[in-house]
């Protein structure tokens, strides 16, 4: 059979997506008068916090942003907060330290109309370590320090909707549910898109229980499952398909390569930086999830409109 022909297509918003990309590069930073930068008494017994969650997360994305570390950190939000009249105070470094490793990071998204689709996948990032160097000089461990990152994104909106850390051990379909639990239950979920990886009972299962459709290739040596249930019966459904219409064609017939999008947002997350800044394990996930925050804030400022032509 003769190769498909790649589909052409033309930007319709050209003069709008370009503005939009300028403003993505815009210095101007705004701040809230109304922003609660210093938390209401909890009420309990001992010294009540002296920054909410907000102002923490807003000195840390800073960080992201410029790469910078936590003492330089303190000096670039001085110099912001100096520069629009406000006498806010900043957290130190040891504060921003203690506070990223149980920080509630909120990540912000629009949402689209109708069912949600989602678009799965995974990667790792490394975390910073020793080095290889020190490692071939005093004969320490060769193996790299990674950490998986798997997200979920919104087909229509390319917003991050579900974001999960794990170590370099850790499979990426036992993540499977765990993403799903993160979007609300009362939000539905029409399609779920991820590779031959995430093709196990569980990830199946876990996905008809949501009431969304599946659009997982089937491995080669696939066998067909039982019919105990309705993630079975999906999943044996899609490999009579696969098997009669072939693999190719099955996966242009059912939107697989809509899968490609995730793996450009995953290229975004590592533009922000090839590795981690943080050395334990619970501020890394506050850094990652603070990175997932500034791009869903990258892609409300606009996205490109496509169309095919010829």
């Amino acid at each position: 059979m003769s190769s498909w022909t790649p589909t052409k297509y033309k930007t319709t918003n050209w003069s709008a997506y370009n503005e939009e990309l300028r403003r993505r590069g815009s210095l101007t930073i705004w701040f809230d008068p109304d922003m609660v930068w210093k938390p209401r008494p909890t009420g309990k017994r001992g010294r009540q916090p002296s920054f909410s969650d907000a102002a923490i997360q807003t000195c840390l994305t800073m960080k992201v942003l410029f790469g910078m570390p936590l003492r330089q950190t303190t000096g670039f939000m001085q110099s912001l907060l100096r520069l629009v009249g406000m006498d806010w105070a900043v957290p130190d470094f040891s504060t921003l330290c203690r506070r990223q490793k149980t920080l509630n990071v909120s990540i912000p998204y629009r949402g689209g109309t109708g069912p949600l689709n989602l678009l799965i996948d995974s990667t790792g990032i490394k975390a910073e370590g020793e080095g290889e160097w020190n490692a071939r000089k005093h004969g320490g461990p060769k193996r790299r320090i990674w950490r998986k990152i798997h997200i979920a994104i919104d087909e229509e909106t390319l917003e991050v909707r579900a974001v999960e850390v794990t170590g370099r051990k850790i499979g990426v379909a036992p993540v499977l549910p765990d993403l799903l639990d993160q979007i609300p239950a009362d939000e539905e979920i029409g399609s779920v898109t991820a590779d031959g990886a995430y093709d196990t009972r569980k990830c199946h299962e876990a996905i008809a229980a949501r009431d969304a459709a599946a659009v997982i290739p089937p491995r080669k040596n696939a066998k067909a499952w039982k019919p105990t249930s309705s993630g079975a019966v999906a999943r044996n459904e899609a490999l009579r398909a696969s098997k009669y219409l072939g693999r190719a064609i099955w996966r242009r017939w059912s939107g697989y390569h809509r899968r490609s999008r995730v793996e450009a947002k995953m290229n975004c997350i590592k533009l922000l930086g090839q590795s981690l800044m943080a050395r334990d394990f619970d501020r890394q996930v506050a850094e990652l999830q603070v990175r997932i925050a500034v791009l869903n804030g990258y892609t409300t400022l606009g996205l490109p409109v496509t169309e095919p032509v010829g």
